[in-house]
């Protein structure tokens, strides 16, 4: 166990050192598999087993045919964005939303929920609807707080709202199932989004000339909105529904697997960009460029804390916190609250990938062993790295908004969205004491047989 906290406390060192986490954790789990088997990082016999260790967790990871549905789902994503399908999210969410105080940031924050549901990605969520919404909000003379808070806490909901990568990565670490993991993401999401909104009202009840209301929009203007976005329904229904049984007809069965469903909202996804004209061939190679090379970065950082994590394993930090859990008869929710505690601290230093494979190996056996739900736990996990994506000092979010507008300070975004986070706090309180938002979805799929 000391081994291993050590190996744990040089991996936070290396990172504060501006290391990047792949490396940290990489490293740091080779030299400490090479201690606990030969009992020294420089003995020859410890070396070749790390060096065997590594080449193994390289290959593995290569071949693992699971970890096919990351790529398609960045794929997907990517689509997406290139068929312009957040803008007709915007659209539909401002001419409902849109004549309220504050109205604009609300439908910000609707259509960031929306696209999180087609795209998978926080980043690529925030950075999009900033595009979108944010000249909007300016010329309705929005301050900047409320402008780029409600594009960067909306864009945190891309990591929740199935299909997440994250999801996919944090089910691939537990061997838990995806598919439940996506639908029990759906009440979570939708919690966001309505508490979010709620910030929003908030920060305009304090501050009235924060957001200015919007243009009246009549029945009509809304209906031809909600008719542009039937390609965002017809995708999320085709991922989620062919995961949850929604085409299993006898005597056809199109239930999807993860990857299955990740390959059918890719196609989906290229049909509907090529059919509104958002394809060329360049565009295309460079879809399939950045698809490859967001790719290969998860996949590095997955190797690394893969091999980071069998040193922790090798090393007995699970076990031992299992036993000393047992052994001092701590309450099961009061180990759950020091969880989320450690988790809260660490989001001021990782971002929210390199947060869950990190502590995942070293949580989950302990969460489990207490009886709590593998899918709960999830779900806890990533609305725990939601807060960590829009919190100083790293606040990932923040600073992608910040490289896209320019012009408005990082602290401005960080004053702004502190309404957000505190909504969110309330939001994981809500589903750490009533477990059953999150599972209520994935004991029906359970009860459908699938």
């Amino acid at each position: 166990m000391t081994a291993a906290l050590i190996g744990f406390a040089l991996v936070l060192v290396l990172v504060l050192l501006r290391l990047p986490i792949v490396f940290a954790m990489g490293l740091v789990g080779t030299l400490g598999f090479a201690y606990e088997r030969g009992g020294s990082i420089l003995s020859e016999r410890g070396l070749k087993a790390a060096m065997s260790m590594v080449g193994r967790q390289i290959t593995d990871t290569a071949q693992d045919y699971g970890l096919s549905v990351v790529p398609l789902f960045i794929l997907m994503g990517l689509f997406v964005n290139k068929g312009g399908l957040a803008r007709e999210l915007y659209a539909v969410s401002n001419a409902f939303l849109g004549h309220f105080r504050g109205g604009i940031a609300m439908a910000t924050v609707a259509a960031c929920g929306g696209f999180s549901a087609i795209c998978g990605s926080s980043l690529a969520t925030a950075a999009t609807m900033s595009k979108v919404a944010m000249p909007e909000m300016r010329r309705y003379r929005y301050s900047d707080e409320l402008s780029t808070a409600s594009i960067a806490a909306g864009g945190t909901l891309g990591i929740l709202i199935p299909p997440s990568v994250i999801l996919v990565i944090y089910g691939l670490l537990t061997e838990t199932s995806i598919g439940k993991l996506f639908v029990a993401g759906i009440v979570p999401g939708v919690l966001g989004i309505v508490f979010y909104l709620f910030a929003v009202r908030w920060t305009v009840w304090r501050k009235p000339d924060a957001g200015p209301a919007g243009e009246r929009h009549d029945w009509g203007a809304r209906l031809k909105a909600m008719r542009s976005v039937w390609a965002v329904l017809l995708l999320f229904f085709l991922v989620i529904g062919g995961l949850y049984g929604a085409f299993d007809f006898h005597p056809l069965n199109l239930t999807f697997s993860p990857t299955e469903a990740a390959g059918m909202g890719a196609m989906g996804a290229f049909l509907i960009a090529l059919s509104r004209g958002g394809l060329t061939l360049r565009s295309t190679y460079e879809v399939l460029k950045e698809t490859t090379h967001t790719a290969a970065a998860l996949f590095s950082v997955l190797i690394g804390a893969q091999i980071f994590s069998n040193f922790i394993n090798l090393a007995g930090l699970p076990e031992a916190l299992i036993g000393l859990v047992t052994a001092y008869d701590v309450e099961p929710f009061f180990v759950i609250l020091m969880i989320l505690g450690i988790y809260i601290i660490l989001g001021c230093v990782f971002e929210s990938l390199s947060m869950l494979l990190l502590t995942v190996p070293i949580f989950f056996p302990l969460v489990t062993s207490l009886g709590y739900d593998p899918i709960w736990f999830g779900i806890v996990v990533v609305v725990v790295t939601e807060i960590s994506l829009i919190t100083p000092p790293v606040g990932l979010n923040v600073f992608i908004l910040k490289g896209v507008v320019g012009d408005v300070s990082t602290g401005t975004i960080f004053k702004g969205v502190t309404p957000f986070w505190v909504a969110d706090i309330f939001r994981l309180a809500l589903i750490v004491l009533v477990p059953w938002l999150v599972l209520v979805l994935p004991e029906q799929m359970g009860a459908m047989g699938h």
